[in-house]
């Protein structure tokens, strides 16, 4: 039979063909028979399906040489996209096993090589405590500095909060006496100094504003004590804004700007590195919303605002902000709500619904003479309705010696007045 012609078949008839063809037109069936024999006795015919034959024949040379030229190019590629070869050889004189670039696996095993030996397990002996491990607060940090004989470690504020002494353990169990840097609870951000001996290379810091969501990240930390722990997950979300309490008493005077990621979070994998599969450090892990029916929900300090304040302990040992001298409640905080009572004696108008009440006035707002039971209302003309409002129009628009204009209510009546900020006192 000729070429594909056992192998399909139309019953429909082309117009174009019918005046032609008609009374001799033949359906030709998968097995010939008869019908396929006399098709082939028409001499006309052969010469047409030998020129057929011909320009198929022609057509696959052609698609044949391209697939050729193709795959030519493809193993003429550099080494850094072509398929890598094993370098170790596996021994045996046996072909090399060939591992992609790509391969997800593969790229997890070597970014973990890689930034592991620079995370370390943080023990903080807290003040009042033994030395002794059950008695202590555990925690993880980064290597990302060494110079001058000295490793600098990043790691959480919480981690180090209220500790009388410090020692990191690094992935081999070797201990080394640790000592703080600086600290920054706002950021919450601490950096410490040790003895570099011993200790595995600096971490690579990448930018974490090249983050997309889908990306698969690994998590390396030290939870509830089982240092070196490695696990892995996505970028659920790049840019996560999420109030937190800085004075941890239930009131969420901040935003902690955070990727939010599934990789498996756990107690003492604070201050813990979020590792890209190029093996570089792009988040100090931080938290994770844990409770009933819920899963997959870690954050991660972003490792460009981790630098800032890095940057600020090494060379202040904190981080300088513009300082008011205000303790303040808000006047509507749902969860510690003012009774009726508390509202007669600040004898605000009716209209006066929210701000924040100041419950002690030191420094530059003392100086300034504002007291006890002043509500504040507006800072520069801009309405203020909470702690976090203050704080955030204070850090994010005002600078240390900067004048900040203060509206507030005293006993019903509105008043104002001018504050010079400072920065904090330790």
């Amino acid at each position: 039979m000729g070429l594909f012609g056992d192998d399909f078949y139309s019953t429909k008839v082309s117009r174009r063909a019918e005046p032609e063809q008609k009374g001799k037109l033949q359906i030709i069936r998968p097995g010939g028979g008869k019908r396929a024999r006399d098709r082939w006795s028409n001499p006309r015919r052969s010469r047409s399906e030998f020129s057929s034959t011909v320009k198929v024949a022609v057509i696959s040379s052609v698609i044949s040489s391209i697939v050729t030229v193709t795959l030519f190019s493809f193993i003429s590629q550099p080494a850094t996209q072509l398929p890598l070869a094993n370098a170790a050889g596996q021994g045996g004189g046996g072909t090399a096993q060939t591992a992609q670039v790509a391969d997800p696996y593969d790229r997890i095993i070597n970014a973990a090589a890689e930034v592991r030996p620079s995370v370390v397990s943080i023990v903080n002996h807290k003040t009042g405590s033994s030395l002794s491990m059950e008695d202590s607060a555990l925690g993880s940090g980064v290597i990302f500095k060494k110079e001058d004989g000295k490793a600098y470690i990043m790691t959480n504020h919480h981690v180090v909060e209220g500790a009388s002494d410090l020692e990191i353990v690094t992935v081999d169990g070797e201990t080394h006496k640790a000592k703080l840097v600086g600290k920054d609870r706002v950021s919450d951000i601490a950096v410490l100094s040790t003895d570099d001996k011993g200790l595995g290379a600096a971490a690579e810091i990448g930018d974490s504003s090249k983050l997309q969501r889908g990306q698969t990240v690994l998590a390396i930390g030290n939870p509830l004590g089982l240092g070196g722990t490695l696990t892995s997950g996505i970028v659920s979300y790049t840019d996560r804004i999420l109030p937190v309490s800085i004075n941890q008493d239930g009131v969420y005077d901040w935003e902690q700007n955070v990727i939010q990621t599934d990789a498996a979070i756990n107690e003492g994998n604070s201050g813990g590195a979020l590792v890209d599969l190029n093996g570089k450090v792009v988040g100090i892990n931080t938290m994770k919303i844990s409770d009933t029916g819920v899963e997959g929900l870690g954050f991660a300090i972003p490792m460009n605002e981790v630098m800032k304040t890095v940057d600020s302990l090494l060379l202040n040992g904190k981080v300088s902000r513009p300082y008011l001298g205000v303790y303040t409640v808000d006047l509507s905080n749902p969860y510690a709500p003012l009774d009726d009572d508390q509202r007669k004696d600040l004898k605000l108008p009716s209209h006066v619904d929210s701000g924040v009440v100041v419950l002690e006035a030191s420094g530059p707002a003392s100086e300034a003479g504002m007291k006890l039971n002043d509500v504040i209302t507006e800072f520069d003309g801009q309405k203020i309705t909470s702690t976090l409002d203050l704080r955030k129009f204070l850090y994010d628009k005002k600078k240390i010696g900067d004048s900040i204009e203060v509206s507030f209510y005293r006993d019903g009546k509105a008043e104002k007045v001018s504050v010079k900020l400072t920065d904090k006192p330790e």
